[in-house]
Protein backbone atom coordinates (compact mmCIF):
# COMPACT_ATOMS: atom_id res chain seq x y z
CA UNK A 1 0.00 0.00 0.00
CA UNK A 2 1.48 3.62 -1.37
CA UNK A 3 1.96 5.81 1.80
CA UNK A 4 1.74 10.15 1.96
CA UNK A 5 2.91 12.03 4.52
CA UNK A 6 0.31 13.53 7.08
CA UNK A 7 1.15 16.13 9.54
CA UNK A 8 0.77 14.95 12.91
CA UNK A 9 -0.94 17.70 15.70
CA UNK A 10 -0.56 15.25 18.58
CA UNK A 11 3.06 14.98 18.40
CA UNK A 12 3.33 18.83 17.48
CA UNK A 13 4.74 20.18 20.27
CA UNK A 14 7.41 17.89 21.13
CA UNK A 15 8.52 17.40 17.44
CA UNK A 16 12.00 19.25 16.50
CA UNK A 17 11.12 22.52 14.89
CA UNK A 18 7.23 21.63 16.09
CA UNK A 19 6.20 19.61 13.12
CA UNK A 20 6.86 15.86 12.75
CA UNK A 21 5.04 14.21 10.19
CA UNK A 22 4.27 10.22 10.04
CA UNK A 23 2.60 7.82 7.21
CA UNK A 24 -0.49 6.83 7.20
CA UNK A 25 -2.03 3.99 4.88
CA UNK A 26 -4.09 5.78 1.85
CA UNK A 27 -3.66 6.02 -1.62
CA UNK A 28 -1.57 8.80 -3.16
CA UNK A 29 -3.45 10.78 -5.77
CA UNK A 30 -0.59 10.39 -8.62
CA UNK A 31 -2.91 11.48 -11.63
CA UNK A 32 -2.88 14.52 -9.77
CA UNK A 33 -0.10 14.29 -8.38
CA UNK A 34 1.67 14.35 -12.40
CA UNK A 35 -1.03 16.85 -13.97
CA UNK A 36 -0.21 19.74 -11.53
CA UNK A 37 3.82 19.01 -12.70
CA UNK A 38 2.64 18.48 -16.66
CA UNK A 39 1.23 22.38 -15.84
CA UNK A 40 3.64 23.48 -13.86
CA UNK A 41 6.26 22.69 -16.63
CA UNK A 42 3.79 24.31 -19.62
CA UNK A 43 3.92 27.20 -17.71
CA UNK A 44 7.49 27.63 -17.16
CA UNK A 45 7.95 26.35 -20.84
CA UNK A 46 5.90 29.44 -21.80
CA UNK A 47 7.34 32.05 -19.93
CA UNK A 48 11.01 31.13 -21.30
CA UNK A 49 9.35 31.05 -24.90
CA UNK A 50 7.45 34.53 -24.41
CA UNK A 51 11.02 35.93 -23.26
CA UNK A 52 12.85 34.49 -26.23
CA UNK A 53 10.51 35.94 -28.31
CA UNK A 54 10.79 39.47 -26.57
CA UNK A 55 14.11 39.74 -27.19
CA UNK A 56 14.35 37.95 -30.53
CA UNK A 57 11.84 40.71 -31.27
CA UNK A 58 14.01 44.00 -30.12
CA UNK A 59 17.44 42.70 -31.68
CA UNK A 60 18.64 44.21 -34.55
CA UNK A 61 20.80 42.30 -37.51
CA UNK A 62 23.19 43.81 -38.71
CA UNK A 63 24.97 42.65 -42.53
CA UNK A 64 28.01 44.62 -43.82
CA UNK A 65 28.01 44.52 -47.92
CA UNK A 66 31.30 44.82 -49.01
CA UNK A 67 32.30 45.79 -52.92
CA UNK A 68 35.59 45.50 -54.16
CA UNK A 69 37.01 47.19 -57.08
CA UNK A 70 35.44 48.76 -60.18
CA UNK A 71 32.09 48.52 -58.58
CA UNK A 72 32.07 52.04 -57.73
CA UNK A 73 31.27 52.03 -61.54
CA UNK A 74 27.70 50.32 -61.88
CA UNK A 75 26.01 52.18 -63.77
CA UNK A 76 28.46 53.21 -66.51
CA UNK A 77 30.60 49.85 -66.62
CA UNK A 78 29.51 47.53 -69.33
CA UNK A 79 25.79 47.55 -68.32
CA UNK A 80 25.31 44.74 -70.90
CA UNK A 81 26.78 42.59 -68.00
CA UNK A 82 26.30 44.64 -64.80
CA UNK A 83 22.82 46.54 -65.88
CA UNK A 84 22.05 50.28 -65.65
CA UNK A 85 21.62 50.92 -62.03
CA UNK A 86 23.97 52.32 -59.42
CA UNK A 87 24.57 50.22 -56.19
CA UNK A 88 23.86 53.18 -54.41
CA UNK A 89 20.29 53.49 -55.69
CA UNK A 90 19.83 49.68 -55.03
CA UNK A 91 21.16 49.89 -51.79
CA UNK A 92 18.70 52.11 -50.50
CA UNK A 93 15.93 49.87 -52.25
CA UNK A 94 17.15 46.91 -50.00
CA UNK A 95 17.36 49.86 -46.98
CA UNK A 96 13.52 50.03 -48.04
CA UNK A 97 12.53 46.63 -48.50
CA UNK A 98 14.27 45.13 -44.97
CA UNK A 99 13.82 48.18 -42.47
CA UNK A 100 14.22 46.10 -39.20
CA UNK A 101 18.32 45.23 -40.31
CA UNK A 102 20.62 47.35 -39.76
CA UNK A 103 22.63 47.49 -43.60
CA UNK A 104 25.44 49.38 -44.23
CA UNK A 105 27.65 49.87 -47.24
CA UNK A 106 31.27 49.85 -48.35
CA UNK A 107 33.44 49.96 -51.30
CA UNK A 108 37.13 49.80 -51.90
CA UNK A 109 39.80 49.44 -55.02
CA UNK A 110 42.20 48.40 -52.63
CA UNK A 111 42.55 44.93 -51.36
CA UNK A 112 44.42 45.91 -48.15
CA UNK A 113 41.29 48.01 -47.02
CA UNK A 114 38.39 45.51 -47.99
CA UNK A 115 40.82 42.91 -45.69
CA UNK A 116 40.62 45.59 -42.93
CA UNK A 117 36.95 46.07 -43.09
CA UNK A 118 35.98 42.19 -42.77
CA UNK A 119 38.41 42.61 -40.00
CA UNK A 120 36.41 45.19 -38.41
CA UNK A 121 32.77 43.90 -39.00
CA UNK A 122 33.77 40.17 -38.74
CA UNK A 123 33.22 39.53 -35.02
CA UNK A 124 30.50 41.88 -34.15
CA UNK A 125 27.99 41.96 -36.95
CA UNK A 126 25.67 38.87 -37.96
CA UNK A 127 26.69 38.96 -41.68
CA UNK A 128 28.73 39.92 -44.46
CA UNK A 129 27.91 40.05 -48.17
CA UNK A 130 31.00 40.14 -50.36
CA UNK A 131 31.43 41.30 -53.82
CA UNK A 132 35.20 41.50 -54.15
CA UNK A 133 35.59 41.25 -57.57
CA UNK A 134 38.35 40.86 -59.46
CA UNK A 135 39.95 39.97 -56.21
CA UNK A 136 38.30 37.20 -55.93
CA UNK A 137 40.38 35.36 -58.38
CA UNK A 138 43.60 36.76 -57.29
CA UNK A 139 43.46 37.42 -53.55
CA UNK A 140 44.56 34.51 -51.31
CA UNK A 141 44.19 37.44 -48.15
CA UNK A 142 40.85 37.61 -48.85
CA UNK A 143 39.88 34.30 -48.57
CA UNK A 144 42.36 34.16 -45.51
CA UNK A 145 40.52 37.18 -43.93
CA UNK A 146 37.00 35.40 -44.49
CA UNK A 147 38.45 32.42 -42.59
CA UNK A 148 40.07 34.18 -39.81
CA UNK A 149 36.82 35.87 -38.80
CA UNK A 150 33.80 34.14 -36.81
CA UNK A 151 31.03 36.10 -38.88
CA UNK A 152 29.77 34.61 -41.66
CA UNK A 153 30.42 35.46 -45.41
CA UNK A 154 28.42 35.06 -48.48
CA UNK A 155 30.13 35.71 -51.50
CA UNK A 156 28.36 37.69 -54.14
CA UNK A 157 28.55 37.86 -58.00
CA UNK A 158 26.11 40.10 -60.35
CA UNK A 159 27.25 38.13 -63.04
CA UNK A 160 27.49 34.54 -63.62
CA UNK A 161 31.37 34.20 -63.85
CA UNK A 162 31.36 30.26 -65.11
CA UNK A 163 30.07 32.02 -68.35
CA UNK A 164 32.23 34.57 -68.56
CA UNK A 165 36.67 34.36 -69.21
CA UNK A 166 38.17 31.45 -67.99
CA UNK A 167 40.17 33.38 -65.23
CA UNK A 168 36.90 34.34 -63.21
CA UNK A 169 36.19 30.33 -63.08
CA UNK A 170 38.80 30.24 -59.85
CA UNK A 171 37.63 32.07 -56.53
CA UNK A 172 39.92 32.27 -53.40
CA UNK A 173 37.09 32.98 -51.51
CA UNK A 174 34.15 30.04 -52.24
CA UNK A 175 36.09 27.52 -49.88
CA UNK A 176 35.61 29.78 -46.85
CA UNK A 177 32.57 31.18 -47.73
CA UNK A 178 29.42 30.01 -45.89
CA UNK A 179 27.47 29.81 -49.65
CA UNK A 180 28.05 31.43 -53.19
CA UNK A 181 25.46 33.54 -55.08
CA UNK A 182 26.15 34.64 -58.95
CA UNK A 183 24.60 35.38 -61.52
CA UNK A 184 21.05 36.90 -60.33
CA UNK A 185 22.21 40.73 -61.33
CA UNK A 186 21.95 43.04 -58.11
CA UNK A 187 18.99 40.96 -56.81
CA UNK A 188 21.96 38.50 -55.85
CA UNK A 189 22.57 41.04 -52.96
CA UNK A 190 19.04 40.46 -52.02
CA UNK A 191 18.95 36.66 -52.01
CA UNK A 192 22.35 37.05 -49.84
CA UNK A 193 20.18 39.04 -47.57
CA UNK A 194 17.41 36.47 -47.52
CA UNK A 195 20.16 33.73 -46.60
CA UNK A 196 20.74 35.48 -43.29
CA UNK A 197 17.44 35.74 -42.32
Amino acid sequence: MLKTPTYNYQQDLCSKNNITYFYKNRSVNWSGFFIFTYFVKCMLQNVKRNHCSIIKSNYTMKICIINGPNLNLLGKREPEVYGSQTFEDYFETLQQKYPNIELSYYQSNIEGELIGKIQECGFTFDGIILNAGAYTHTSIGLGDAIKAVTTPVIEVHISNTYARESFRHQSYLSGNAKGVILGFGLKSYDLAIQSFL
